[in-house]
């Protein structure tokens, strides 16, 4: 297995800040946006982004939460075994709001349609916005492109990204795995 680094170390965390910086030239202060993650990968980004997002605009008013989509995938079902889902932690109405979705993996989009629907039962967004970590451009099952993306990585389907956050793994690093040719 052939590993290559994409990001890490410093270059890990100046893009989740360049991710930041233009969230805040398109929604400012806030005030009607709030921060998805969807679990399980995406709420750790979505934690730093709003971590990142609270240090540069010194405000502790940034509303986030965390999206179980276990139901909602077109898949679950074909799972062997019982599936078990997370729970939401999702304090606030989000009718009416600007939405940012995040994810850190962008793939075949099956992830993001169903979290589009696990959304709803939350209220009906003013817009709904897609960052991810990685894009990976090739293999899109469904029409869903990225408003805000750290990188995008060209890959065949025999690849596989994996993201490793400090918090699980102990360090913050992306790398590409590929089969030895």
């Amino acid at each position: 297995m052939q590993k290559k680094t994409l990001l890490d170390g410093q270059k890990f965390q100046i893009t989740i800040r360049r991710l930041c910086h233009q969230l805040i030239e398109n929604h400012t202060d806030f005030s009607n946006t709030v921060l998805i993650g969807i679990q399980p990968r995406g709420t750790h980004f979505a934690d730093r982004v709003q971590q990142e997002l609270s240090d540069i605009l010194k405000t502790d008013t940034i509303k986030k939460g965390h999206l179980d989509i276990t139901f909602f995938r077109d898949d679950f079902r074909r799972k062997d075994g019982l599936v078990t889902a997370s729970s939401n932690t999702i304090d606030f109405i989000i009718e009416g709001k600007r939405v940012i979705l995040i994810d850190d993996v962008l793939w075949t989009g099956r992830t993001i349609r169903a979290a589009m629907d696990a959304l709803l039962a939350y209220g009906r967004p003013e817009k709904v916005e897609l960052m991810v970590l990685i894009d990976r451009r090739f293999s899109r099952h469904l029409p869903i492109e990225p408003n805000y993306i750290g990188q995008q990585v060209d890959c065949v389907d025999s690849q596989k990204v994996k993201v490793s956050w400090k918090e699980n793994e102990g360090e913050d690093k992306v790398i590409l795995l590929s089969d030895k040719q």
